[in-house]
């Protein structure tokens, strides 16, 4: 090939490879749908919630981020679900980590946000710090769980 026309075949593939016909479409929805979880998670986690605590009075803001909480982990957990299903086809690594992210966070939003709800409600602060703590930690294991999928798949 000539370079122009190797260029050309590039760009009719994904990252050079030439993959069975539909599965460019699946592998870039799965991208595209991966980064959006990643940066949904990013960005609610480190400045959605933070926001809150400096610009309203601590109650509201408690009051306003266990409102807003489902909703976080409803997103997360579509989210991943659909970027496993998308991805599943080119790379079963990368859907399976997905999977992992979506399941864990039906734990988290099932399970382990009503415990610490209640450790909130019943003022136990060690309780709540703990609850919470697990929380953070799993939040920053599904963000970087979907980073290491958004370049995985980046690759494949």
């Amino acid at each position: 090939y000539s370079s122009a026309a190797s260029d050309v075949y590039k760009r009719q593939t994904l990252h050079g490879h030439c993959p069975p016909a539909g599965v460019c479409k699946m592998i870039t929805y799965a991208l595209l749908v991966t980064a959006l979880l990643f940066g949904g998670m990013t960005l609610y986690s480190s400045a959605f919630a933070a926001f809150l605590f400096t610009a309203l009075p601590a109650d509201t803001a408690s009051a306003s981020i266990r409102k807003a909480f489902p909703h976080f982990y409803a997103f997360v957990l579509v989210t991943a679900a659909i970027a496993a299903f998308a991805s599943f086809s080119s790379d079963a690594i990368s859907a399976a980590l997905l999977l992992f992210i979506s399941l864990t966070t039906v734990f988290a939003r099932q399970i382990l946000m009503p415990m610490i709800n209640t450790a909130t409600d019943a003022k136990q602060k060690q309780r709540f710090n703990v609850l919470h703590g697990a929380s953070v930690l799993l939040t920053l294991i599904h963000i970087g769980v979907a980073g290491y999928v958004v370049v995985r798949l980046s690759n494949v």
